[in-house]
């Protein structure tokens, strides 16, 4: 397929609002790409490139390449230049990266050029993203959304799933299953303002420590284990201590939901930003190792055995885990099976976790099922302050001390139509640490610079703490945050788990 159907179609999805217009776009372009160039279809109209981040800077892109006269670049040959860049190093590479670069924006019209920019900077703004996409796939194949939904959250990669379904229709969403060493996409939670609110919307629930450090999902097939983030990145490399306890649990094959934190010599959990260090730190494992051990903690089972156990309610999943996992490698946890009556030790519970310096508590229905990739209302979390995942959209040059550092966050929510709509701008919380930090990452996701306002792909999600909402004509939700401040950069999370605009509306 041409890349300037692609080009054409994106194009047209981005001009209308209507997400029934968007789908009918998309399906039309799904259904009349080749088999073997469905998936790369799908993955480009959903904003990304099946290789990662090629690591193209903008400088680079807007160089002026003369455009081709007359359509002939296909899909297949931009994945081909795509992979090829990619795979350079060595000496002469940044030479060879630019010809690569060059040779594949001249055999571009100037549409597809407009495109492949977008593309490749991370910058696609059409508003098809893997939701809506997900929709032009379903109805381009003919299957139901919600089955075509179930099955990319098991495969964990809808153009993959596309792919299959657009060949082979609904008998292909049979063949996607939960598999040991294919990570799936983690169960999310919303958030509830207190325990009581909590126990009143889930009834019988298990109440649950809620620990600051970075999800993993840990695979065991025999000796093989593989350590995956909430992203679905391959960590194992980076947590041998993960992979060593795998090894020493009954069970030869299974699936782990947990999460893995740093302790003090008091057993106090140390801040999220030093676990998050020692898994991206470039140092050798073994000097990470020594100076940050990590500790895994379990709270779910997805499979153990031949069998699948998603569809369990979690007291029997919990019981599963517990054949699996020692109890000190499980969070503690308190059933609550009468919420009136446990109503008191529920809010003592949630008071001892804070104490022992963990970040609250988690509430879970006991019969609720583990709905992979989804925020489920039957997951609650409960923090002692209101705080809101967002995405850096920009970020301002500092000034005084902070001359040389970008410090002023833009901050955005996800909106509808897979835009983000700012709600403010703060730089309160920022320790020199992190300053140096964000300043080295954002300068990696820079697109635009003015000399003071640095504009970001947005793609660093940042945990923010503020005291309420206030009316605000300046930014597109009409609100903006009262007293916002950073509490952590969360480089462990993607930006399509950043809160929305409903939720910070609904929560204010």
């Amino acid at each position: 397929m041409l890349l300037a159907e692609v080009a054409r179609v994106s194009r047209e999805v981005s001009e209308t609002s209507a997400r029934s217009r968007k789908t009918a776009l998309l399906a039309e372009v799904f259904a009349a790409a080749p088999p073997e160039e469905a998936g790369l279809v799908v993955s480009y109209l959903s904003g990304r490139l099946p290789q990662g981040r090629p690591g193209i800077g903008w400088r680079a892109l807007a160089a002026e390449v003369e455009p081709a006269a007359e359509p002939t670049l296909t899909v297949a040959a931009v994945d081909a230049a795509v992979t090829g860049f990619a795979a350079v190093a060595g000496a002469g590479a940044q030479a060879e990266r630019r010809r690569i670069l060059e040779a594949l924006l001249g055999a571009a019209t100037g549409p597809e050029q407009r495109f492949l920019r977008s593309l490749l900077s991370g910058e696609v703004r059409q508003g098809a993203l893997d939701a809506v996409a997900l929709e032009g796939v379903a109805a381009a194949a003919g299957v139901p959304a919600t089955a075509l939904r179930r099955a990319v959250m098991l495969d964990g990669s809808l153009p993959r799933v596309a792919a299959a379904v657009l060949a082979d229709g609904a008998s292909a969403l049979r063949e996607v299953t939960l598999r040991v060493g294919q990570p799936v996409q983690p169960m999310l939670a919303n958030t509830a303002k207190s325990v009581a609110e909590a126990l009143a919307a889930l009834g019988p629930c298990a109440v649950e420590e809620k620990l600051d450090g970075i999800r993993v999902q840990v695979h065991r097939d025999g000796d093989e284990v593989r350590v995956y983030t909430r992203s679905l990145d391959d960590i194992t490399g980076r947590l041998p201590e993960v992979a060593d306890l795998a090894r020493t649990l009954s069970g030869e094959r299974f699936i782990l939901d947990g999460e893995v934190i740093g302790q003090a010599p008091d057993g106090r959990p140390v801040p999220f930003q030093e676990v998050a260090s020692r898994v991206g730190s470039r140092i050798d494992v073994e000097t990470a190792r020594r100076t940050l051990p990590v500790v895994p903690y379990f709270f779910d089972v997805l499979a153990a055995g031949d069998a699948v156990l998603l569809d369990l309610p979690v007291r029997e999943r919990y019981a599963a885990l517990a054949d699996l996992v020692p109890q000190d490698s499980r969070v503690c946890r308190l059933v609550v099976e009468d919420p009136r009556e446990q109503a008191a030790a529920a809010e003592e519970f949630w008071a001892e976790t804070l104490r022992r310096g963990h970040e609250g508590v988690m509430v879970k229905g006991l019969d609720s099922a583990y709905a992979a990739g989804r925020r489920g209302g039957q997951w609650l979390k409960v923090k002692p302050v209101h705080t809101l995942d967002l995405v850096v959209l920009a970020v301002e040059w500092g000034h005084g001390r902070r001359t040389g550092l970008l410090s002023n966050l833009h901050l955005g929510a996800r909106a509808a139509d897979g835009t983000y709509a700012m709600l403010g701008k703060t730089f309160k919380g920022l320790t020199d640490e992190m300053l140096r930090w964000q300043t080295e990452r954002l300068g990696e996701l820079a697109v635009e610079d003015d000399g003071f306002t640095v504009r970001v792909r947005p793609e660093l999600v940042v945990e923010i703490a503020y005291d309420g909402l206030q009316r605000s004509p300046r930014y597109p939700a009409g609100v903006a945050l009262r007293f916002a401040r950073v509490l952590r950069h969360r480089p462990d999370k993607p930006p399509q788990e950043a809160d929305t605009v409903e939720t910070v509306l609904g929560g204010g």
